[in-house]
This record gives C-alpha cells, structure tokens and sequence, in this order.
C-alpha cells in the first residue's frame, strides 16, 4: 500500500492550485516589512493597480479584461513558469524571503539537530551537484537491487508497502479525521498508481492526449536505459499497458469529489473479502499499521484494481517500480535523469520552456520538507502582528454577511436554517500560524545526503501522519505552512484556515481602500466560508460529521440551483475542444460566487449606513468588483491549461472573475450593464445559492 504523505483535496478545499504561478507587479522586495512603515497602498491609488486595464472593454463584455487587458496583453509568462498571476506575486517574494531564512541559518554555527542545521544542511546537500553527480545512482541502488530481488506478488505488495520506498502502487492512503466520527481519526485508501495526472490521459482520444502517450512512454524508455536497465523499449510498453489497465478501472475525477460516495468503512476481513487478489494484511503490516478498520475511497474500483495487480506479471510489476524509484528521484540524482523528467513532465506536459534555477527548487524543497521550522522565523521576519488582528475584524465580518444570506434564502426551510446556523457559528477561523509548531527533531538531515535526506523527510511526514491513529483530535494541526500562498477549508474540521504569506497586496493591503480589501481577502474569506456550504462541504455538520441535515425539499433546490451553475461553466472553452468541467469545478465555483457575495454584504455593513466615496472615478461597489477582478489575474500556457482543466477543481481565472460576477445583481448595478453587453444574463439566469 503506497503512502500519501499529505492531506488529500477531499479532506481541504483549496483557494487555488498548489502549483507555483507569478505576476510582475511593483512588489516590493522586502527583507523585514516590520523595519520599514508603509503608509500607502502598494497597488496604485487605492489598492488596484488602474494602469493594467483596458478601459476600452466594456466591464459588461469581458470584465476579466477590462480589468486586467492591458497586463494580459503586455506582460509574458517567465520562460521557467507555466502561469503567472496574482498569487504568484506573493509567491515569488515569499520565495526569496525563504531563501533569507536559509542563507541566514546556514550561516550559523548550528549545532547538529538543531532547526537551523537541518534547514542549512537540506539546502546545501540539494545544492552540492558535484556531490550529486559523483554517487551517480548510488543512493538508490539498493532500493533498485530490492526490486531485483522481487519474486512473487507478495514481494511487490512489500516493496509498495515500503514507508522507506517510493516505487509506485495500485492502492494509496492517509490518517485523516473519521467523517462520520470526528472525535477519531481513521485510515483512508484509494485509488493510485498513474505516471500520468489523469485517468482521461490513457483513454481520449484527441491528439493532444495522443501525443503525450506517445511522449510518456519514450520518457519512461529513456529512464530505464539511463539506469542501465535492459530491453528498455518492451518494459517502457508494459508500463505503459499496466497503468492504461489501471486508469479504465479508477473513478473519474468528479466521482471522487463526492464524499457520500468516498465515504466506505469496512473492517480489514471485509476489504480482503471485498478485494480479493491484494495481500491487504501483509501490505498493512509491512507499513507499520495495525488496522481494525479503513475508510474505501473509490470502492467501486477496488475489486477491479486488485485483479489488475494479481493480473499483471511479476516481471511487468518490477520495471513499473524500477521506473518509478527513477521517475521519482529524477531531481536528486544526476543533470541527465533531472533533465530528462523535466522534458517531460514540465516541457512536454506542461509547456514549461526552462527548468527553474536549482536554488529555487531547493527553496521549495527546505520549505516543504521543514515547513514549519521555516514558518517560525518567517513569521517573526515578515507577518505583522496588526494584519492578524484585521483578519480577525474581517472573519467576524463575513461571519455576520453569511448569517443575513442564510436567513435571507427563500428557498431553505427554517429547520434546515437553524441547523445551517449552528454550522456558520462552529467555523474556527485560522489565521497565520499555528500556536503549536510541529516537532522536527528526530529528523536526521546530513550536509552530503540528499536523497537519504529526501527519505528522512518522507518518513518523518508519514510517521508523523500515521502516529494519529488512536489518538485525540489534534485542532491546533495546520495543512500549509506560513509561508503558503493559499487558504483552505477542512470540512471534517469545520475551520478555515489563512496562511500569513497570503495577508498582503493585492489580497489584503492595511492601506488600500477598504472596498479594496473586502473585494480581495473579504472574498477569499467568504469563498472559504462558501466551502462549507457548497456541494460537498454542506455534507458536514458544525462538528463536521458527514451526516444529511438537509429536509429532502430544501436539498433538492439547493442541488436544482448547483446544477444551473455547473452548466453555465460546463459552456466556458477556453481552448477549443477543451471545455470547463463544471461538475468537477462545482465546489470552487460555489465557493466563488458566495464569497464575492458575502464580501458584498459585509463591506456595505461596514460602511454602517454611509456612502462610500468615489475614488478616481470608481464607486466603492466599484472598487470591491475591480479588487476580485485583480486576485484572479492569470496567464497560463496552453499545456498547463489542459492540464488544470482535466484535473484541477478550480476554473481558470477569466472564469473565476466573469463566471461569478455576472450571476451577482450588484454588479450590473455598479457598471450599468445592460441587455445586449456579451456576459448579461436575465435576472430569472443568474444563479443564486446562499
């Protein structure tokens, strides 16, 4: 059973993509923001920067490029990016504050354990090509000898089972809050296995997909003859045959969303029974777990999948994990591997034209490994204590604007509102960093071993996410670290959660306009909020069990309202032949369209019965309106794009901005949009939820 280390998106809902994306606004490269005092907005005037417009768009035609057309049509994606946009503004500075923080540790004489020996030495150990380059594969040759080695399924059950392996597997799973028992934690598994992000990679048929097989069976090829390893081609077509096998029995995407249908505890008896053809207590054991119970994901596959792997010979089993050991270290083991993982998951897969400079990748690396160690300092260096008590200010804010919605709703019984009530008081708002850090000393980190360093990191995260098992609920834990450009929502938890790197411009700027803000970080705080009444999240109750406190009829016109949303998205095409998934979408789209709402709401109580002003010609709805248009500024390429939509929940961000607003009545009011503007739809088409 192969180990998944993080959190998955069925357990957090997302802001956005983890993948990085950038933008090139006047930011500025701060060393310390608590040395220097701002006084005015670090966008523009009032918090939009009015000079990436194009004011030759009508707002009611294309508002995504009114307000951003100018930056669209001026500014290129960096030659090492796939996107760029507004979060990637914050994510390049946090970037090099990150790298401060290292170079600063690492200059220390730190003794050994220590925080700033392990962050020193990680980053170092990842910089040292010419150490890299002289072990060759030697750091893994021995996993490659275990795999040898294998001769029977069992042996590769144990090999997939391995905490200290990473060679790929049928079956994944994760320690997570038990949905329908949130006082205990539970064991989930899924499915797993592909090279390639998606099961609808192996089965459409256009070109583009077409193309990509054929790349993605030359690369697994050219890895394997890399390693030395014999009759490259034949395994490279095996491979590619296991894991087509694999994705026409895996669930599709928008399946997996579906947390009623995820949700299957059996006992360890009834899984062997009910998936005949894996050792499931053998795996189990070889993981370190003592299993009474586990929570099937896609259970429909299970049995499926465990006939592909008693199916599939033992020889085709271990070129798949040979290439998988490879594949997986490609970025710690010499140029030619990294280079050659890089053409083609980031060239050819993602457009992505140039690798990024190595010192970034090691950043992203100490960042993830030691998340935490890092986000101590990054928090002292860079998070302003005030910003923390604002958020608090705004939280409650939007706390008050979604009680009016709910109690507002037409549509939704009194039964069914007290319960929703009861849910919007039991949010526990998280914002910047954790009370209590996590623990990272029995973690060994060595100056001239990375990838022993990489494993110690592995199986410190999966150590630390399997030691919850039997264990209190652990309410203080955090999913990012400080230094994320992000926000999440955890349904089983009942909390949304406000990374530090994510409090600043254009998002939230202590300066800016306060229509600006409310337009911004107001609405990213009501698109967390959204989570936890969109399609899915509505499925928890405020202790965050998965249970069904809706009436049949208030369900129904909730599911009817979702449902016109999704085909309005369903209808978006971006590229041609490649449509928005709007089931798949469903939960960010509501997500969207409730937190410019309550942000609506709550500015205008803010203002407590006062006109707002009118800044440089813009109204204060305005303001709030051009404020979301600016956070979801992006360009993507067209790779990448493809990609996002086959496999990402969220819309592409002209869809984030015009999808939204053109189903929001303020909006029309503010810029006077009328019948025959290209986004106008009838009032009786506008979709309203909560």
């Amino acid at each position: 059973m192969k180990k998944h280390y993080l959190i998955t998106g069925a357990a957090i809902a997302l802001l956005t993509a983890c993948t990085p994306a950038s933008d090139t606004s006047k930011t500025a490269d701060n060393n310390d923001t608590k040395s220097v005092a701002i006084t005015t907005p670090e966008l523009g005037d009032f918090g939009v920067e009015l000079a990436d417009m194009d004011v030759s768009v009508k707002p009611g035609d294309d508002f995504f490029r009114y307000v951003n057309g100018h930056w669209l049509d001026t500014f290129d994606i960096p030659e090492d990016r796939t996107r760029y946009g507004s979060f990637s503004v914050l994510a390049d500075r946090s970037e090099k504050q990150v790298k401060a923080i290292i170079e600063e540790a690492a200059a220390k004489a730190a003794s050994p354990g220590s925080a700033e020996q392990k962050i020193g030495d990680l980053f170092a150990s990842y910089m040292d090509t010419k150490t890299i380059e002289a072990k060759g594969l030697s750091p893994i040759q021995n996993d490659l000898n275990k795999i040898d080695a294998v001769k029977t399924h069992d042996d590769v059950a144990v090999l997939m089972s391995s905490p200290d392996l990473q060679v790929g597997g049928v079956f994944g799973g994760f320690v997570n809050i038990d949905s329908k028992q949130p006082d205990q934690y539970a064991f989930y598994t899924g499915q797993a296995g592909l090279g390639l992000p998606d099961r609808d990679y192996y089965l459409k048929d256009d070109q583009r997909f077409q193309d990509i097989r054929v790349a993605y069976v030359n690369y697994i090829a050219n890895m394997l003859d890399l390693a030395g390893i014999e009759n490259a081609t034949a395994k490279a077509d095996a491979i590619m045959a296991l894991e087509t096998r694999l994705s026409k029995d895996q669930w599709p995407r928008k399946d997996r969303r579906n947390r009623d249908l995820t949700y299957n505890k059996m006992t360890m008896e009834e899984l062997v029974s009910f998936a005949p053809g894996y050792p499931w207590k053998l795996a189990t054991q070889t993981a370190g777990l003592d299993l009474k119970s586990v929570v099937v994901q896609e259970k429909s596959a299970f049995p499926k999948l465990a006939k592909d792997f008693a199916g599939t010979s033992v020889e085709d089993w271990k070129a798949y994990m040979a290439f998988n050991t490879l594949s997986g270290y490609a970025g710690q083991l010499p140029k030619v591997f990294d280079d050659e993982n890089f053409a083609f998951y980031g060239t050819i897969l993602r457009g992505q034209p140039q690798q990024r400079d190595r010192w970034k990748r090691g950043v992203r690396l100490v960042s993830g490994t030691l998340g935490e160690a890092i986000g101590q300092v990054y928090v002292k260096k860079y998070f302003p204590p005030e910003s923390k008590v604002k958020m608090v200010e705004l939280v409650e804010n939007l706390r008050t604007a979604l009680g009016q919605h709910i109690d507002s709703l037409e549509w939704m019984s009194p039964e069914t509102k007290i319960e929703a009530h009861k849910k919007l008081a039991a949010f526990t708002p998280k914002i910047g960093y954790p009370e209590k850090w996590k623990d990272y000393s029995s973690m060994t980190i060595k100056r001239d071993d990375l990838i022993g360093n990489i494993r110690a990191g592995n199986l410190w995260a999966y150590h630390d996410n399997i030691s919850k098992l039997g264990g209190p609920i652990d309410k203080g834990e955090w999913f990012m670290s400080p230094q994320t450009v992000n926000a999440y929502y955890s349904p089983p938890r009942n909390e949304i959660v406000f990374p530090a790197a994510i409090l600043q411009a254009p998002f939230f700027d202590p300066n800016a306009d306060m229509a600006v803000n409310y337009g911004g970080i107001g609405a990213v705080i009501g698109h967390e909020m959204g989570h936890g009444f969109d399609d899915q999240g509505r499925k928890s109750d405020g202790t965050g069990m998965l249970r069904d406190w809706w009436t049949k009829t208030d369900a129904k016109a909730f599911d009817e309202r979702a449902a016109k949303l999704g085909k309005q998205y369903d209808a978006f095409e971006p590229i041609e032949g490649h449509h928005v998934n709007g089931e798949l979408t469903m939960g960010e789209n509501i997500g969207d369209l409730g937190g410019i709402n309550f942000a609506y709401t709550a500015y205008k109580l803010s203002l407590k019965g006062k006109k707002a002003p009118v800044i440089d010609g813009f109204s204060g709805d305005q303001r709030l309106f051009l404020s979301w248009g600016q956070i979801w500024r992006s360009k993507t390429r067209d790779e990448a794009l493809i990609n996002q939509l086959t496999t990402n929940p969220h819309s592409p961000g002209q869809y984030r901005t015009n999808g939204v607003v053109r189903n929001v009545d303020a909006w029309y009011d503010a810029f006077d949009v009328k019948e025959g503007d290209a986004m106008y739809l009838p009032p009786e088409e506008r979709v309203k939820i909560w």
